[in-house]
């Protein structure tokens, strides 16, 4: 584990929480860093977090919030990110996991989205079953809290949850929410919705 001087600077849009906080850093570290350079290489280059401040970085993670798949990304790699951004450095997947993993889609590409649960030492992270079920578009920006939104929401065609669950920051701010917290907000939910549709979709797969 390696350490950094207090007067150094550390890059924040690709340093893990722990690392910031207590400036040290380890292979757990590493592997949130390498999230964050798999999500660049999936968004051709995009800069992490936006115009968001770095204080506004730190606050977001801290409260739960993770980088959306970018447009394109398939779910399997999107999976490898989140794992890679977990909370707690001893979940997070060892880098001869993500060798391993990588390869796997290499040599069966088709396979992506059944090998997200094929991962060695990669821990699952379905929806907790007391996570609320929603229903409609409203019913979820009601339970958010961003009920002045179902409009704008509505009038650009995103009229279920499903269509919900493909947006992006950049459809986000494309409806017109321009409030930086609110952004942070409605994406971190549709996050969340993403993964229930996800999980659903696969237990109806194994029924």
């Amino acid at each position: 584990m390696g350490t950094v001087a207090p007067a150094e600077k550390i890059p924040i849009r690709w340093t893990a929480p722990e690392a910031i906080t207590y400036r040290k850093f380890s292979p757990a570290s590493d592997a949130w860093s390498y999230g964050i350079v798999l999500w660049e290489v999936m968004s051709y280059g995009e800069r992490p977090y936006w115009e968001m401040s770095n204080q506004d970085v730190i606050l977001s993670i801290a409260e739960g919030y993770r980088l959306p798949a970018p447009a394109g990304c398939p779910v399997a790699l999107h999976q490898l990110m989140l794992h890679c951004w977990q909370r707690d450095r001893a979940l997070r997947p060892r880098f001869g996991d993500i060798g391993s993993f990588l390869d796997k889609l290499l040599l069966n590409p088709g396979s992506l989205l059944t090998l997200v649960e094929d991962m060695n030492g990669f821990s699952e992270c379905p929806p907790s079953p007391d996570d609320p079920f929603f229903v409609s578009v409203g019913d979820w920006l009601d339970a958010i809290t961003m009920t002045q939104y179902k409009n704008s929401f509505i009038a650009a065609g995103y009229t279920t949850l499903d269509s919900v669950s493909t947006m992006s920051i950049e459809d986000v701010r494309r409806i017109g929410i321009t409030l930086i917290g609110h952004q942070r907000r409605i994406v971190s939910s549709i996050q969340n919705l993403r993964l229930q549709l996800l999980q659903e979709q696969h237990n109806n797969f194994h029924v």
